[in-house]
């Protein structure tokens, strides 16, 4: 039986990051000229982030800078060490962890806690050991006995390597019920930004969660969000300059260059066409109904739309959750197809694709069918004012 997805729960740090307070943060640093503010105002301009979340809430509130290795009383960036960066990750990714599993179980009320015999979790953004894969079984109490990995620094694509390493253990164990997370705090690595590939880092990059749970079992009352189809990967020659992560001694450092809508426009149908022509069959490009992108910026969806000839209602959910929520990294593609999936009319199945994209320059794509759904009932009139 092919394996589905029977639930998908989204978190989110409190903290609320309007863009226009970022760029005029990053605006207000020592030595920013005028060129660098022209630079800073087009990039954070063009990003289509309006705002995102964080678990700093020294980017947010000024009372709470007080004492931050962050950021001053004064809004002046600092430069933590990596080790303290990190330590923050330790300190708050555990609880983002936690709430989005308790969200995605809570959305699958045929399955008890105690089913799931897997634990997969995706980050790129911290480390820890025992890691969030350990902590999540003692903070959910499952059975001590659960198989567990932890899928870590792969970078943006990382949400769909996860969904595919979950489906993988669904259809090798037909009995395997496997809980997925994703948690990535990126702005733990924001810096000071005079270079473009840095700025516009600061000007997309934002903290989140995601948790999903897979398996080929149907629990009675659970009727699937997606079947999982198929998956592809795809290694772009000479893409490595393109986009890239590393370890600094004051963070962790990516660089997202300028080349890389140019990269995916080049090999973008390459990769799709590798999806669609596959041993499992051939699926025709237009009974392709939602795509679910990931929105690593605003021009590589706007690349990708005029690339794949999408109308603009295609890409809708993924730049609503660029706008809302910002770039999440590896947790992002997931909340597009929440998003996709809360979307879809009832009554039809339809036929996802989904495309990410990682350092390397590295295409992950698969197709999904959201199976027909009967219609929500529907609501009842509020009753009638009483006439006086």
């Amino acid at each position: 039986m092919t394996p589905a997805l029977l639930s998908l729960g989204t978190a989110l740090p409190p903290h609320v990051l309007e863009q226009t307070d970022a760029q005029d943060l990053y605006q207000a640093q020592p030595g920013t000229d005028r060129l660098n503010a022209r630079l800073l105002r087009t990039v954070f301009g063009a990003s289509g982030v309006e705002r995102r979340h964080t678990v700093l809430s020294e980017l947010v509130e000024d009372d709470a800078r007080a004492g931050s290795p962050y950021i001053t009383t004064d809004g002046r960036f600092l430069a933590p060490l990596t080790g303290v960066r990190n330590r923050t990750y330790v300190e708050r990714a555990p609880a983002l962890f936690a709430e989005a599993a308790r969200d995605a179980l809570a959305r699958c009320p045929g399955l008890d806690p105690a089913a799931v015999t897997d634990v997969v979790t995706v980050s790129c953004t911290g480390f820890f050991a025992p890691g969030p894969d350990y902590q999540l079984v003692r903070d959910l109490g499952l059975d001590p006995a659960v198989r567990r990995a932890h899928i870590g620094f792969m970078g943006c694509h990382g949400g769909l390597i996860g969904l595919r390493q979950a489906a993988a253990i669904a259809t090798a164990d037909p009995d395997a019920v496997v809980l997925l997370v994703a948690v990535e705090l990126c702005t733990l690595h924001l810096r000071p930004a005079r270079d473009t590939d840095t700025i516009r880092g600061a000007a997309l990059f934002a903290d989140g969660a995601a948790a999903a749970v897979v398996s080929a079992r149907r629990p009675e009352g659970v009727t699937p969000l997606l079947e999982l189809d198929r998956f592809r990967t795809l290694v772009i020659p000479d893409g490595e300059a393109a986009m890239a992560w590393t370890i600094g001694d004051t963070g962790f450092e990516m660089i997202l260059g300028a080349a890389v809508p140019q990269v995916l426009e080049d090999n973008i149908h390459t990769a799709l066409a590798a999806l669609l022509d596959g041993p499992e069959g051939t699926v025709d490009r237009d009974s392709i109904t939602d795509w679910a992108l990931h929105p690593g910026g605003r021009g590589i969806l706007d690349k990708l739309e005029d690339t794949l000839g999408l109308p603009p209602e295609a890409l809708r959910e993924s730049r609503d959750v660029l706008a809302t929520r910002g770039n999440m990294s590896s947790v992002t593609v997931l909340h597009v197809l929440r998003q996709v999936i809360d979307a879809a009319p009832a009554g039809e199945a339809r036929t996802v694709c989904a495309l990410a994209f990682g350092p390397g320059l590295t295409v992950e794509s698969a197709l999904f069918t959201i199976p027909a759904r009967a219609a929500a009932p529907a609501a009842q009139p509020a009753p009638a004012a009483p006439i006086r």
